[in-house]
């Protein structure tokens, strides 16, 4: 699952769902939160691109502030507390 998380790229997010499928354990978005959670404060994995399937930060604050602001230095921003996913959403089409 890590290295799913990884690869995506700069300026784009990855939902739960999604990034548990492109770690060959599809149907297992909660496992991918669990884990996520259990990350090393100093991680230098992208957690922060990782959304639930409504284009939605999921954490409680203060991390969702720290994810939030990340996302947005990545250019990132949410209109109305929600990510485009169609927009921002990795992987489209052919892209892996």
């Amino acid at each position: 699952m890590c290295l799913a998380l990884a690869q995506v790229p700069y300026g784009r997010v990855v939902t739960y769902g999604k990034l548990a499928e492109l770690a060959g354990m599809p149907r297992a978005a909660r496992l991918v939160g669990q884990t996520l959670r259990k990350l090393p404060k100093d991680t230098r994995l992208p957690w922060y691109r990782v959304i639930n399937a409504q284009g939605r930060i999921s954490l409680p604050e203060p991390a969702a502030g720290r994810q939030r602001e990340r996302l947005e230095k990545e250019g990132i921003v949410p209109i109305k507390g929600k990510i485009a996913l169609q927009h921002y959403g990795w992987p489209k089409g052919g892209e892996l």
